[in-house]
């Protein structure tokens, strides 16, 4: 899926700081499927880091396939319901999970 490595690359224009005070996160972001992959996002003392690869022990890793997250990352697909209906899973700190929408606008 061309498109979702741009996603990555622009996070750090969508990322909130004051959302993000106080965290010392990595976000791992697994993507199934055409132009998948796996990025993660460190975030610590307010400032975040993306970078592509695998991460050994994430506080939280969402699941997708980059078609979804595309749609995700465009508005194309809300991801309250993508949760809901199991287009993207999240596995470890459930609440870090709640917070991405503040933490990543749109």
């Amino acid at each position: 899926m061309a498109g979702v490595k741009e996603l990555f690359e622009r996070m750090p224009e969508s990322f909130c700081r004051e959302a993000a005070s106080g965290l010392d996160v990595v976000i791992l972001f697994d993507l199934s499927g055409e132009g998948g992959g796996q990025w993660q996002a460190a975030i610590k003392d307010g400032e975040l880091r993306v970078s592509e690869g695998t991460h050994e022990a994430p506080n939280l890793t969402i699941r997708a396939t980059a078609e979804d997250y595309y749609a995700i990352g465009t508005g194309a697909l809300n991801e309250t319901l993508a949760f809901m209906t199991g287009r993207i899973t999240a596995r470890g700190d459930t609440r870090l999970a709640m917070k991405l929408p503040k933490i990543f606008k749109r």
